[in-house]
């Protein structure tokens, strides 16, 4: 069996054309833009990648969006002063600080100073609970976007059995939760498995649906597959690879070249998950600049 690839950048470009045209309506019929604010703390060139990025996608579907850009060493009091100056702008829609932050600053306590109406990231304990008793919320983007790509590429979880290997709380647990829900694109019986398990393949080779997001390199191989399997690898790992003129190379957490000869669909890395992201942030921006966030 040779896996069909799940292309992430073709469903997430679909998604981007739909909040563009969906946007453009907002703008015209109540005169609405979506509005984003970013807040960058510190000089870790992994953020500013992705917080440009963010910001790019902004101007593509006609956002407004704001970027504010702080040291390190900035107090947690201003970080919080700059949220509720955010959460009072009627302009901006969704805040979105980028992580991780210093280790000075309580990460716990800047998600809860948003606004959770204006939280796209989806990491609010009011969008955590809502999510978890099946409320409408703003779903965390690389659920949501696993969720779409199951959908869109004729995948419907529905009554399959979904195993999701890693509890993290910004992919494992709420993905869980998403596709257990007894919602369209869901419904599906769910077992969450992680590294505390004695034997992790007693679990994935009885999945109809896996999802990877254990944050090991190529740790989910073929042999832990069920044939058939439909695979979202949601793990980006850099590891050492002489053959490259950079010494290194993206994998995912699923060794694809084995995997993809047992499943019957498999996201690849990059190109699979990664691209959703984004794409699902701008959705969430967009559902909250309407004002009505759903599930």
């Amino acid at each position: 069996m040779t896996a069909t690839i799940i292309d992430g950048k073709a469903i997430a470009e679909q998604i981007r054309g739909e909040v563009r045209i969906a946007a453009s309506v907002l703008r015209t019929s109540r005169g609405v833009v979506p509005g984003l604010a970013f807040i960058l703390v510190g000089d870790d060139p992994a953020s500013q990648v992705y917080v440009r990025s963010k910001g790019r996608a902004c101007e593509e579907l006609g956002f407004h969006s704001v970027t504010e850009r702080l040291s390190a060493d900035v107090p947690e009091g201003a970080i919080l002063d700059l949220i509720a100056r955010f959460n009072a702008d009627p302009r901006i829609h969704g805040i979105l600080v980028q992580l991780p932050l210093p280790r000075h600053v309580d990460e716990h306590r800047v998600i809860e100073a948003i606004h959770w109406r204006k939280d796209v990231d989806g990491f609010h304990p009011v969008n955590v609970g809502r999510l978890v008793i099946g409320l409408p919320s703003l779903v965390p983007c690389t659920p949501a976007g696993v969720r779409e790509l199951l959908v869109r590429s004729g995948n419907d979880p529905a009554g399959r059995h979904v195993v999701v290997v890693g509890r993290s709380t910004i992919v494992g647990k709420p993905v869980a939760n998403l596709l257990l829900q007894k919602a369209q694109g869901a419904n599906a019986v769910v077992t969450v498995a992680h590294t505390g398990a004695a034997d992790l393949s007693r679990y994935t080779r009885d999945a109809d649906i896996l999802v990877a997001a254990i944050g090991r390199p190529e740790a989910i191989r073929g042999e832990m597959v069920k044939p058939g399997c439909v695979v979202i690898d949601v793990g980006i790992n850099r590891i050492p690879d002489p053959s490259t003129k950079s010494g290194t190379r993206l994998t995912g957490d699923v060794h694809f070249p084995s995997v993809a000869a047992v499943a019957s669909a498999v996201t690849p890395v990059p190109g699979g998950v990664g691209p959703m992201t984004i794409a699902m942030l701008m959705k969430n921006t967009l559902t909250a600049a309407e004002g009505t966030p759903l599930v």
